[in-house]
């Protein structure tokens, strides 16, 4: 059998084969196979949370004075001041009420809260957001450890869902708008494919570079990535969804030459 025999059975979305496989597949395997990649992707992502954002949240909540709050956009600290918080691979907090800068992570990501700014540090740029006015939020460990104790259990199952779902979505958007380019493609390399398989065949050349996230955002919490590294693998994630659109028509059958009927047969009345 050749390696460009157009496959006959869809079951995996990894390779340009595998990818060209699921235009003549029905649209209820697709659906499958994009509900395993998603359950894949939000594995990751409540894995990240729980492992490297979340024991960084627990030893800052466990940080805070016995009182203080911020009050209409203003930090009542009780503490000792600048204090470094918590400190982990991703993120860190501090206060330092004058923003004076004498606190310095290696974090990723570092939140300083100031007397009426937060202050976000990271290979991105630095940034201050206002704290809103008309909103208090507790400063203090009375009411914020069992606050967090009851929100994060929520906030790791909301991340599972929002990341399925919303990965469904994202998926079918995209489909939508790139199912043309595919059929563009079919059309010009002369491959028989129509409006619906182009559409299958675009949504499945995005499950890799899904992939290929799920496995960066683990690498990155185990400290395998960096930062620099997260980002070239979130660039390239894109970038493999079109490397996949070009290159898996080309492993789909040509198009059929139509029959011509012989002009010196006599035609029916």
């Amino acid at each position: 059998m050749s390696a460009f025999t157009e496959p006959s059975f869809a079951w995996e979305p990894i390779t340009p084969r595998g990818v060209g496989a699921f235009a003549r597949a029905s649209f209820e395997r697709l659906f499958i196979m994009q509900a395993v990649f998603a359950i894949i992707a939000a594995s990751a992502v409540v894995w990240f949370l729980h492992d490297g954002v979340f024991p960084t949240l627990d030893t800052a909540v466990n940080a805070l004075p016995e009182a203080g709050e911020i009050r209409n956009g203003q930090l009542d600290w009780r503490g000792d001041s600048p204090v470094l918080l918590a400190e982990g691979d991703v993120l860190a907090f501090m206060v330092d009420p004058q923003h004076g800068g004498t606190i310095r992570s290696p974090a990723d990501f570092q939140f300083e809260f100031g007397r009426d700014t937060l202050r976000i540090v990271s290979l991105f740029g630095e940034t201050e957001v206002e704290y809103p006015r008309g909103w208090t939020f507790a400063a203090n460990k009375r009411e914020a450890r069992p606050a967090w104790g009851a929100w994060s259990p929520e906030i790791l199952g909301l991340a599972a869902l929002g990341t399925f779902f919303g990965l469904l979505l994202i998926w079918a958007v995209l489909a939508t708008f790139y199912f043309l380019p595919v059929w563009l493609v079919c059309f010009f390399v002369n491959r028989d494919l129509s409006l619906g398989a182009s559409w299958k065949l675009a949504a499945a050349a995005l499950m890799p570079g899904a992939l290929l996230l799920s496995l960066a955002i683990v690498l990155y919490d185990l400290a395998f990535f960096d930062l620099v590294q997260f980002c070239f693998a979130f660039g390239m994630h894109l970038v493999i969804g079109w490397i996949y659109i070009f290159v898996s028509p080309m492993f789909l059958h040509r198009a059929l030459p139509k029959e011509k009927g012989n002009p010196f047969l006599p035609t029916a009345n």
